[in-house]
């Protein structure tokens, strides 16, 4: 009779708006928190009672006051630097406690976008992860390091307050449902850093950007609301509403994204929207004035019915043009880790070395950690001299055939992040050269350095292409899918390119 009492009771409450003391899952136990900030916290309780929070380390009594409306209540807690030693909150209102073990101070990173950041160390059906079994193995080791919340995938119509989706700690049981690159970026800043770092990973697979922007911006485009397609992951802002507004100012290091193609061939609109979205996200999280850093994975080859076609070359410039053109935002290149039976696989398996050039992206623009290499090599410009076609060119020593080329015409490419060379100084392949006429025909490339050039001191590229003719643009891995490849000394892929656009 008591329990059908009080259940009654709470019924009633609820009808009227009165909230017992209530937290959403993203706060809660095993939960990382960002170290040496302001960390935001929130929940309900009955609409004007008193909340208090206190902290295992110190001895402060943090206080805030439901809202009388929405029962609401937010405050903020100041954070030690971060460490292994674990921690625990107190929070009371509405004559209960509640009480949050197992709490890391670390740095925190948000993980959005779709499949591809969805995809889980387990992989998906038919889309393994490389060396996904001997991860999840040994993902115990982080135990005390990592922490993952995986947001639950819920689409609505109207912002929403709550979403399911807890903190997890990293061990076997729970690794293979980790965000495979959110793992590896994880685990990948945690051995740099030395300190715990937490993932909250909301993304779902096949997503538009479009979905993780709300109703009033989404009314100003010229298609307005009207979704993509028929899926219910082509369905604009639900993602926005469902799962991102939940989420909105839990204290965190910066986002990471990967996400584009269900944008692809649209990449002009793609460029203000994707913009717009951060914006609004920085916005959203209100952490200071500083811009949150906004990390992104440039889009992997797949064949979209057409290997040789560009639709997604061009998408992949457009990202790295959002980097450069977007404070405090950047772009890792992928287009080397695409094997050659992955042309119909848009899920590629690669997901390790993904995680980690966005770890090294972070650790050296956010954590100012120095001599690692993280940024890829990107064309800056080129020259072409005219050369005797009796002069003999030499690759790596040896002196190959006189130019072929009627005119005697040599290109020198010059890319960023390039000085220290290349991982190969002849056979380089991907580039093709277009002449007047704008057909493209494969070039033949190989590597030069000069260190007494004054505009250039280091490494650079020379291209050939007598079938062209006079050559007018150049471009490399300029294609949906492609599996040739070129690095810097330090492993970082060369960006694709092309000099027509």
């Amino acid at each position: 009779m008591q329990r059908i009492v009080l259940s009654i009771a709470a019924l009633l409450l609820s009808f009227l708006g009165v909230h017992a003391l209530e937290l959403p899952e993203i706060i809660g136990n095993d939960m990382m928190l960002q170290q040496q900030t302001s960390a935001r916290l929130w929940g309900w309780a009955k609409g004007g009672s008193a909340v208090e929070v206190n902290t295992s380390w110190n001895t402060e009594t943090y206080r805030a006051t439901a809202d009388k409306q929405s029962g609401r209540w937010e405050l903020q807690i100041p954070t030690p630097a971060a460490s292994y030693e674990l921690q625990s909150l107190t929070i009371k209102g509405d004559g209960e406690t509640r009480q949050i073990e197992n709490v890391l101070i670390g740095e925190v990173w948000f993980c959005s976008g779709q499949s591809n950041m969805e995809m889980p160390l387990g992989g998906f059906w038919n889309c393994p992860v490389r060396g996904a079994n001997e991860e999840i193995a040994l993902s115990g080791r982080y135990r005390r390091s990592i922490r993952v919340a995986t947001i639950a995938k819920k689409d609505a119509l109207e912002p929403q307050d709550r979403v399911p989706g807890g903190w997890k700690v990293c061990e076997p049981q729970n690794a293979g449902s980790f965000s495979a690159c959110g793992y590896f970026f994880a685990q990948t800043l945690t051995e740099i850093l030395d300190v715990p770092v937490g993932i909250i990973n909301c993304s779902w697979g096949g997503s538009c950007v479009e979905g993780w922007l709300p109703k009033e911006i989404l009314l100003t485009y010229h298609e307005g609301l009207t979704p993509t397609g028929d899926a219910d992951y082509l369905r604009k802002m639900v993602m926005f509403n469902g799962m991102l507004h939940p989420l909105a100012g839990y204290t965190v290091k910066g986002f990471l994204w990967n996400q584009g193609e269900s944008n692809m061939g649209r990449e002009k609109e793609y460029i203000d929207r994707f913009k717009t979205m951060v914006r609004l996200w920085r916005k959203m999280w209100r952490q200071g004035d500083d811009p949150l850093p906004f990390y992104t994975v440039e889009l992997p080859g797949y064949s979209y019915g057409d290997v040789d076609g560009t639709d997604c070359a061009n998408f992949r410039a457009a990202q790295h043009q959002i980097a450069h053109e977007l404070e405090n935002c950047g772009c890792v290149s992928t287009n080397d880790l695409i094997l050659p039976y992955e042309a119909e696989q848009i899920h590629g398996c690669r997901k390790k070395e993904i995680g980690q050039r966005l770890a090294y992206m972070a650790a050296t623009r956010d954590y100012g950690i120095q001599g690692i290499h993280a940024e890829a090599p990107e064309f800056l410009r080129m020259k072409t001299i005219e050369v005797a076609t009796k002069d003999l060119n030499v690759v790596a020593g040896t002196p190959i055939a006189a130019n072929p080329n009627d005119k005697g015409q040599i290109v020198c490419l010059y890319f960023t992040n390039l000085a220290e060379g290349v991982d190969r100084l002849f056979d380089i392949e991907g580039f093709e050269a277009a002449g007047a006429d704008g057909v493209w025909h494969k070039a033949t490339v190989w590597a030069e350095s000069d260190w007494r050039d004054p505009e250039y001191q280091g490494c650079y590229l020379k291209l050939i292409c007598p079938e062209a003719g006079r050559v007018k643009n150049v471009r490399y891995n300029y294609h949906n899918f492609t599996t040739t490849q070129l690095h810097n000394c330090f492993g970082l892929p060369v960006v694709p390119f092309t000099t027509d656009n």
